[in-house]
């Protein structure tokens, strides 16, 4: 039942494995942690049962991060194999963590229609009267500043969805995550204003939250904007003190486990693309055999229907560069230099 969830890795290796090193077949693309693997075998089969019991867990225990990735990612199931949360909704239908996996359902496949605007314009209401009747739960007014950015809406409209959302948690990743693309969406180039809104969040954020990993995100942004210019240069001291945060909270977590992996992944990005090589290299160390579709699915230069195969050429070519070029970099003490043939916006 494992590579029901996890085809999309396998599909990847098998098109490479003549070609690959016997130790990419071990990359695992998305793989759940072990409290939601369960809930999405139990899915595959029919039943929604485990996938209740874990989101139940996270609001009645307050665990918002992990409660917006586990509802983001029981979303993306559904989009294929919907039976298990239909037959959900119909027995419960004012479930709170039910309607949260569906409506964040509706807005995802809204995302990828041509009619995007007009649909999520549509759904808004509903996607906010839901989040204003989920009590202290920021995750839902997570989704309802996502409908919002696809919806175009207007900034006062989306700094009341930001308001509510702030009030019940704070320091919420995925919100600020949301916000950040707002921001970023709104208003193109905008570069030093998304860095002032994450530099903020994360100086303002306990030590161990992940919103202090926002700089870092923010720093994608202004990698990978559309006409960014040369923003690495502009900002490139920003963008070091981004990475170097980022990796103080990498160095927090265990290696090799999935729930830092986005984190480390992006890490990953942004290091090769300001030249870190060997930072990079450790990054790559660090998340062991978890690879995760953000970023490689929205990095341009890349097939984003292939986010394993980037990755994995990313990988070579860093553990390349790492034995061939300058010598190796710690936390804190970033390299502004870049090494050649490592080409992040090529792959």
């Amino acid at each position: 039942m494992l590579r029901a969830f996890l085809r999309t890795a396998a599909r990847a290796r098998s098109r490479s494995r003549t070609s690959r090193p016997v130790e990419d077949d071990n990359v695992l693309l998305d793989a759940p942690d072990d409290r939601l693997a369960p809930a999405l075998v139990a899915a595959a089969r029919g039943d929604h049962g485990p996938a209740a019991a874990l989101l139940a867990h996270t609001r009645e225990n307050a665990e918002w991060e992990h409660r917006d990735r586990y509802a983001t990612r029981l979303a993306a199931f559904a989009r294929s194999r919907a039976e298990w949360l239909e037959d959900w909704r119909t027995t419960a239908p004012d479930d709170l963590d039910g309607r949260l996996v569906a409506l964040r359902l509706t807005v995802d496949r809204s995302w990828d229609s041509p009619a995007r605007t007009e649909l999520l314009r549509q759904v808004s209401p509903s996607v906010t009267a839901a989040a204003e009747s989920a009590g202290p739960d920021p995750v839902p007014w997570r989704t309802a500043l996502d409908t919002a950015r696809g919806a175009h809406a207007p900034h006062a409209e989306f700094a009341r969805l930001w308001a509510q959302a702030v009030r019940r948690s704070p320091h919420h990743y995925g919100c600020h995550v949301a916000a950040l693309e707002y921001l970023a969406a709104t208003s193109p180039g905008a570069h030093r204003e998304c860095l002032d809104f994450a530099e903020t969040a994360a100086q303002d954020a306990p030590e161990d939250a992940l919103v202090r990993a926002l700089p870092v995100r923010a720093a994608f942004a202004c990698l990978t904007a559309p006409g960014r210019g040369d923003a690495a240069g502009a900002y490139r001291a920003r963008l070091d003190a981004a990475a170097d945060r980022a990796i103080a909270l990498s160095a927090a977590h265990p290696e090799a486990q999935p729930w830092p992996a986005e984190l480390r992944n992006l890490l990953v990005y942004v290091l090769v693309r300001l030249g870190r090589v060997q930072d990079a290299a450790e990054q790559l160390r660090l998340t062991g055999p978890y690879v995760t579709s953000f970023p490689w699915d929205r990095a341009p230069g890349g097939d984003g229907d292939d986010p394993l195969g980037r990755f994995l050429q990313v990988r070579a070519d860093v553990r390349a560069a790492a034995v061939h070029g300058p010598g190796a970099t710690g936390p804190g003490h970033p390299r502004s230099g870049r090494v050649g043939h490592v080409r992040p916006g090529d792959h």
